[in-house]
């Protein structure tokens, strides 16, 4: 059982949000019982967050058994996110991949976030080449599964409060694995 300041997965209970999921993604959230626990998850984020990974259906084979994606990215006036190599435009955006299985038209990746910036997976993924499915804001030309190709399948954190190490898995949805 989960600690009693935290909820892993709760839709019926008004609670802050402090983390969250592009629209259309899929998979785990974690919803704070309180302000308190609340403000100090967010407080220490980057030490706190020990593990987000995501699965991604990605348009295309990709044929590297693994990689990294490294650039800068920043928001427009006109709230657009871009990825740049220039450092002085944006902040350093880190994502790694590594290929679990693919076919002619689609590849499933298990994506995970160094850093994180918004839409940073959905860009990096554009900018390989390989856009997330049914992702048309960032170049997709299909929309295979009727939603954006993206799954939130890990989240581990550090408790704030117990200390304690938690880790939450969500299984890849069916209609993933069906498309490769």
């Amino acid at each position: 059982t989960a600690p009693p300041a935290i909820y892993t997965l709760s839709l019926h209970d008004a609670l802050p949000i402090f983390h969250r999921l592009d629209r259309d993604t899929s998979g785990l959230m974690m919803f704070a019982r309180s302000e308190k626990v609340q403000s100090l998850l967010q407080r220490d984020w980057k030490r706190n967050i020990t593990d987000r990974t995501y699965v991604a259906l990605v348009e295309g084979e990709v044929t590297e058994p693994e990689g990294e994606i490294r650039s800068y990215i920043y928001e427009s006036r006109a709230l657009v996110m871009h990825s740049t190599k220039n450092p002085e435009k944006g902040e350093l955006a880190i994502t790694r991949f590594r290929l679990l299985k693919s076919s002619r038209d689609f590849s499933l990746l298990e994506v995970t976030l160094e850093t994180g910036k918004k839409n940073q997976s959905r860009l990096h993924m554009q900018e390989k080449g390989h856009s997330i499915a049914g992702d048309k804001k960032y170049g997709a030309s299909s929309s295979p599964i009727g939603r954006l190709g993206l799954h939130a399948s890990v989240l581990a954190f550090i408790h704030p409060v117990t200390g304690k190490k938690m880790r939450f898995e969500s299984r890849i949805p069916a209609k993933f694995r069906r498309m490769v």
